[in-house]
């Protein structure tokens, strides 16, 4: 069986981006390894995923272009869909850790939904699937 196990997200700061995910989203830290060139090998994943949901691979920007890419990897659209068994238990918990909703909570036939930023102004759908 074929898997997506992680997705890159480029950050500006690994100690930044590791308190934003593993803080008000609630993210577990899998793994932070330094690799010996002033890098690390950064993955965190949702929590309750027991390793085998996708993680994010949080890569620090190298140059000017992926410095550019920060925050826009995916050109202003949503690009990252974190799904909860409880939406307003967890829009309620994100809210108190100042992550900041960009639309208030909407049903959809799919479930229930609202947008939010990550912190580099990646969106972000939170997610009860219906």
């Amino acid at each position: 069986m074929s898997f997506i196990a992680l997705i890159t997200l480029v950050v500006d700061d690994y100690d930044k981006a590791i308190a934003f995910y593993t803080g008000p989203l609630g993210f577990e830290l899998v793994e932070d390894t330094d690799r010996g060139d002033g890098s690390r090998w950064v993955v965190v994943r949702p929590p309750g995923s027991g390793g085998a949901g996708t993680g994010l691979l949080l890569g620090r920007a190298k140059d000017s272009a992926q410095r550019a890419s920060v925050g826009a990897q995916t050109g202003g659209r949503v690009g990252f869909f974190l799904h909860t068994e409880d939406f307003a238990r967890d829009r309620a918990r994100m809210l108190a850790a100042g992550v900041r909703f960009v639309q208030e909570p909407r049903d959809e036939p799919y479930g229930t939904v609202a947008v939010f930023e990550d912190l580099y102004g990646n969106l972000w759908d939170l997610l009860q699937p219906a």
